[in-house]
């Protein structure tokens, strides 16, 4: 899965980019400045959707209606997903204070997520990709896999198997006062969201079903197959285009699983100070200086799906070998 070495010509340092891939000072301030007013829409408008979607559904109260909006769901998940990233790494606003506590109370904790602890395993993950502190090195070294393993484990995050196993350590860590406080406020978010939901559409079922359970069950599965697609099957090294896969970016990927720019992710791993507005500006400075090419890049998700799952297609080919 990893690019030979002449798919990865060695271009750098460049007139505007450093031997590391990061941009020169004087191109630097302009990639990572922060739009606040424009982040600030975005985050309203993400609730706007939620409440678009769901209201809807009750609106026009028939199953079909139910069904289309708990598949919405899933994309909206993806986009507090990504949110939740920027502010954990400081760049959803400029005032940090500001960033951290929408952060936390209207995105994170909406999301099930004690994002204090998600940022310190997240910086591990970037301090070092596939090293011996990677924290997701389970998560992305079993590939290639065959097509069976792929199936199975999107299998068991559809049906809630794999949301259960991350809920219930959710649950019971409530229980040791280390994470008490996180936890109960991350519940006590959730009861207000159910309480809200309860009030507003005279249904006691609508936070279960629509918000509860797309988490436990959609989400898993698109959150799969996007992790993967950043770094299935890559392995440890220094340059970054051998730690992070490329793919070019369709419509239909960015509203589905790939929001707010985040399908740029090798753009994002050579420098992340950029914010997730400015990674397309970013990937063409990179594209401009050779440093992404062609051959290493997948023409789409599926794609690079297709060979993440291929492992049963090669036995062959390496047995005769």
């Amino acid at each position: 899965m990893v690019p030979d070495l002449t798919a990865r010509p060695d271009v750098l340092p460049s007139e505007r980019l450093l031997a590391n891939g990061m941009a020169s000072p004087e191109l630097r301030p302009a990639l990572r400045r922060i739009s606040n007013v424009r982040n600030a829409i975005t985050v309203l408008s993400v609730w706007g959707y939620v409440v678009l979607i769901v209201g809807g559904a009750v609106w026009v109260n028939a199953w079909w209606s139910y069904l289309l909006a708990f598949v919405l769901m899933g994309p909206m998940y993806a986009r507090f997903a990504i949110l939740m990233h920027e502010a954990a790494h400081k760049l959803l606003f400029t005032n940090k204070k500001w960033n951290d506590w929408i952060g936390t109370w209207v995105i994170a904790y909406p999301f099930f997520t004690p994002v204090q602890l998600y940022r310190r395993v997240h910086f591990a993950h970037h301090k070092d990709e596939f090293g011996p502190e990677e924290p997701d090195l389970a998560f992305y070294r079993p590939y290639p896999c065959t097509r069976a393993a792929l199936r199975r484990r999107l299998w068991r995050d559809a049906i809630g198997i794999s949301g259960w196993k991350n809920f219930v350590p959710l649950v019971k860590n409530t229980a040791t006062p280390r994470f008490r406080r996180i936890g109960l406020s991350i519940f006590g978010v959730q009861a207000l969201l159910w309480a809200l939901s309860w009030w507003a559409t005279g249904r006691w079922w609508v936070y279960p079903v629509l918000w509860w359970l797309p988490y436990m069950t959609q989400w898993r599965v698109l959150n799969r197959l996007r992790s993967i697609a950043e770094h299935g099957g890559m392995e440890r090294n220094k340059d970054r285009r051998a730690t992070s896969h490329n793919v070019r970016q369709s419509w239909l990927a960015r509203f589905w699983i790939v929001p707010y720019n985040t399908g740029w992710h090798l753009a994002h791993h050579v420098d992340m100070g950029v914010p997730w507005r400015n990674l397309p500006a970013f990937h063409a400075e990179l594209e401009r200086a050779g440093y992404v090419t062609d051959a290493i890049t997948y023409p789409n998700y599926r794609a690079l799906w297709r060979a993440l799952s291929s492992a049963d297609m090669d036995a062959p080919a390496r047995a005769a070998a």
